[in-house]
């Protein structure tokens, strides 16, 4: 039997964060926008723990710190964005909080993101389990989801 449990840090949480698609040339996603991000982590153990558990929601403490560390009131961009000299000077006169992510932006790239260190995570923290499924939403009509292979 597989068992799963999912974690939500939902909208209300105020994961906000702004970015820019800058590969979206003919799009308003290429310039400076922002969403109260909401993520979904789902997790999944052919076994429970002792305490009959997938994994300890209050032990995922440092899963939702990750989160808001990365995204909360951060301005997220690509490692390869052509203006990151520009988001790193802002960042260096104490006007943005700034996030490089090497994968890219956008809901697809932060759910791999959250994806990879919650499954690193895990992976320390609660042998048997994994992260199969990680949603990141950016409001009620638009979301990605990343999936395990």
């Amino acid at each position: 039997m597989t068992w799963q449990s999912t974690k939500t840090i939902t909208h209300a949480a105020g994961v906000s964060a702004c970015f820019r698609q800058w590969r979206a040339t003919h799009s308003y996603c290429s310039q400076l926008h922002g969403y109260a991000l909401q993520f979904t982590i789902t997790f999944e153990a052919e076994e429970l723990d002792d305490r009959q558990w997938v994994v300890d929601f209050g032990g995922l403490k440092e899963l939702q710190a990750y989160v808001r560390e990365t995204f909360d009131h951060r301005l997220v961009v690509a490692a390869d964005d052509p203006a990151i000299e520009v988001f790193r000077s802002l960042e260096g006169s104490g006007l943005a909080k700034v996030t490089v992510l090497p994968e890219g932006v956008g809901c697809e790239r932060f759910a791999e993101h959250v994806a990879k260190w919650a499954s690193a995570w895990v992976s320390r923290n609660r042998p048997g389990a994994r992260v199969v499924a990680v949603e990141c939403r950016e409001h009620e009509g638009n979301s990605a989801l990343w999936r395990a292979d």
